[in-house]
C-alpha cells in the first residue's frame, strides 16, 4: 500500500509542477496578461473549430468544447493530455504499427465468409470489415455466470499447459485468487512453459509494488507492467489496458469481466455479492485473442519474429456451432468499435435486449439507440449495481435513469451487491461478452476486448443468467428515477468531466 501511495504521489507531483509552471509564467508576464489571455482565447477557438471539423461523435466531443471555451488553458491542457494523440506516444504508436503488421496473420476462411454474406449477418460483417478479426464456426463456448465458477476452470486449464501461457489483465492483486494462479505458473516455468504476464500499471497501482515484474522474473515468469505511471508522460495516463485475456497453448482461451483479485471470486468482497462473468473458448477463435495479446506484448519488447508458432491448428469440422468473433478495441482507431458493436446490437434487436454493466455513462448516440429500440416495442432492460464501487461515478450513471425510463427502457438495480459483468444479449440469437463497460473510458479511451457470438448454443446460458439475475433486482419506477433540482444540476456538471472518471 505504501508503494502505491508513493507512486500516486509522484504522479500528483508531476501534475502540480506542470500547473505550477503555467502559473509562474502567467505571474512573470503579468503586465502582458491581456495579450496572453487574448492569445489563449484565439487558440481555444481554433482548437474548438478543429474538433468540430474532425468530429464523428459530436456528443462525445461536446464536453471538450465546453471545457475549452470556458477554461481555455485548463481545457487545452486536458485535451493535450487526455485526447487521442497516439502519434506522439512511442508505446501507442508501436501498438498501432504491430496491429497493422499482424493483420496478415488474421486470415478469414472463405467458406465462413460466404456463409456470413449469404445470411446477411450485418453485425458480423461490420466487425470483419472494420477490425480484420476472423469469424469462425469451429468453437466450443462455455459461459460462467460468477467469478467463483470461472476460477476453478481457469486453474484446471493452466495445469494442462505444455508450451505457453499468456495472461493480460487490468488488475492483479495478491491474495487467494492470484496466489493460486501464481503457484501453477511457477511450476509450469520449471517444466519449460513460456509464461508471460501483462498487467496494467494504473489498474494495479494500489495492489502491486513498483518492482513486481522483477519479482516474477526471479521465478522465470516474463512480465510487463503496461504504460507505467510517470509524472511527465501525461497527467492522468488515460489510455489503459483494460483487457482480460488468458491463452493456453493456443488451444483454449478465457476472457470476460473477471480480473485477478479476490473480490472477483467473492472472497473478501466489500460490495456484497460481486456479480461477474467469464467465458471459455476452445477452437479457431482462440487465435484472435492470441494475436491481441502478442500485439500488446511485442509492441513493448518486440520479442517474437514469427508469431505463427503460437497458433494451434484445430481439426476442421463441418459442424456449425454458430459464429464467434473475438475482437479488440483500441483508442487508436477512428471507428469506435466498442460502441458501434453495442449500437448495432441495439438496432438489430426485435424482441428483447438485455444488458449488464457496472457503469452507464453514455453519449447521445447510445441513448437514442436504446430509446428507439424501446419505442419500437423491444423489451430493453439494463442491470446496474445496487451497491456502487465509486459513488461519484454512480451519480453519473443515475443521471441517465430518468431519460431512459421515460422512453420505455427498464432499469434494474442488483440488490445483492455490485454488478461488474459487461454482457449484451438479444432475441436468443446474439450476445457480446467481454471487458467493455458502457462508459467513456471503455468506449473511447481504453484497450478492451469483446467476444461477439451469433447462433451459438451457449447463448441460452447467458439468457438463463439474466433471468436469474432479474430475480435479485429492484426494477426502478417513476419515483426511483426522479432527481431534485440541485442533484440534477450536479449530475449535469459531472457529465462535463466524464473523461476524468
Amino acid at each position: 500500500m505504501l508503494n502505491a501511495v508513493k507512486r500516486v504521489a509522484i504522479v500528483l507531483l508531476g501534475v502540480i509542477l506542470q500547473f505550477g509552471i503555467a502559473i509562474m509564467i502567467r505571474l512573470f508576464f503579468y503586465k502582458y496578461l491581456g495579450i496572453f489571455t487574448l492569445f489563449y482565447s484565439i487558440i481555444s477557438i481554433l482548437i474548438v473549430l478543429g474538433i468540430l471539423k474532425e468530429s464523428t461523435r459530436l456528443s462525445n466531443d461536446l464536453p471538450w468544447i465546453i471545457l475549452i471555451l470556458i477554461f481555455p488553458i485548463f481545457g487545452t491542457i486536458l485535451l493535450i493530455t487526455l485526447g487521442r494523440s497516439y502519434s506522439k506516444n512511442r508505446l501507442l504508436k508501436s501498438i498501432f504499427e504491430h496491429e497493422k503488421m499482424y493483420n496478415e496473420y488474421l486470415i478469414q476462411d472463405k467458406k465462413v465468409k460466404q456463409e456470413v454474406d449469404n445470411q446477411n449477418l450485418d453485425n458480423i460483417k461490420y466487425l470483419m470489415n472494420r477490425t480484420n478479426f476472423v469469424v469462425s464456426t469451429n468453437n466450443e463456448i462455455t459461459y460462467y455466470n460468477f467469478g467463483e465458477k470461472f476460477y476453478p476452470e481457469l486453474l484446471k486449464e493452466l495445469k494442462k499447459a505444455e508450451k505457453f501461457i499468456f495472461m493480460e489483465y487490468f488488475i492483479i492483486n495478491e491474495g487467494v485468487m492470484w496466489n493460486g494462479i501464481l503457484d501453477i505458473l511457477k511450476e509450469k516455468v520449471t517444466q519449460g512453459v513460456d509464461v508471460r504476464i501483462l498487467y496494467d500499471d494504473m489498474g494495479s497501482v494500489a495492489m502491486l509494488s513498483t518492482n513486481y515484474s522483477k519479482k516474477l522474473a526471479k521465478y522465470g515468469i516474463k512480465c510487463i507492467p503496461f504504460n507505467k505511471l510517470s509524472p511527465f508522460r501525461g497527467i492522468f495516463m488515460n489510455n489503459r489496458d483494460h483487457r482480460k485475456i488468458t491463452v493456453i497453448d493456443g488451444k483454449v482461451a478465457f476472457s470476460g469481466g473477471v480480473n485477478l483479485s479476490d473480490e472477483y471470486i467473492n472472497v473478501n468482497s466489500k460490495l456484497g455479492i460481486w456479480k461477474d462473468n467469464g467465458i471459455r473458448i476452445v477452437g479457431d477463435a482462440v487465435w484472435n485473442l492470441t494475436v491481441m495479446f502478442l500485439t500488446m506484448w511485442n509492441a513493448n519488447i518486440n520479442e517474437d519474429k514469427d508469431i505463427t508458432k503460437f497458433k494451434y491448428n484445430f481439426e476442421p469440422s463441418d459442424k456449425n456451432n454458430g459464429y464467434v468473433i473475438p475482437y479488440g478495441v483500441a483508442p487508436l482507431h477512428k471507428d469506435l468499435i466498442g460502441e458501434d458493436v453495442y449500437i448495432n446490437m441495439i438496432n438489430s434487436a426485435k424482441k428483447y435486449l438485455y444488458i449488464m454493466t457496472p457503469y452507464l455513462i453514455i453519449d447521445i448516440d447510445m441513448v437514442n439507440a436504446l430509446c428507439r429500440a424501446a419505442k419500437r416495442g423491444v423489451d430493453v432492460r439494463i442491470v446496474v449495481p445496487g451497491i456502487p464501487d465509486k459513488k461519484i461515478v454512480y451519480m453519473q450513471t443515475s443521471s441517465f435513469f430518468r431519460l431512459l425510463h421515460d422512453n420505455g427502457v427498464k432499469i434494474y438495480k442488483y440488490t445483492k451487491g455490485f454488478v461488474h459483468s459487461k454482457v449484451f444479449i438479444s432475441d436468443d440469437i446474439r450476445s457480446v461478452v467481454g471487458t467493455i463497460n458502457m462508459d467513456y473510458r471503455s468506449l473511447y479511451l481504453h484497450f478492451e476486448n469483446g467476444i461477439y457470438m451469433e447462433n451459438v448454443g451457449e447463448i441460452k446460458e447467458i439468457f438463463n443468467d439474466f433471468e436469474s439475475t432479474f430475480k435479485d433486482c429492484q426494477k426502478l419506477n417513476d419515483k426511483d428515477v426522479k432527481a431534485g433540482v440541485i442533484k440534477s444540476l450536479w449530475q449535469a456538471v459531472l457529465r462535463l468531466f466524464a473523461p476524468l472518471f
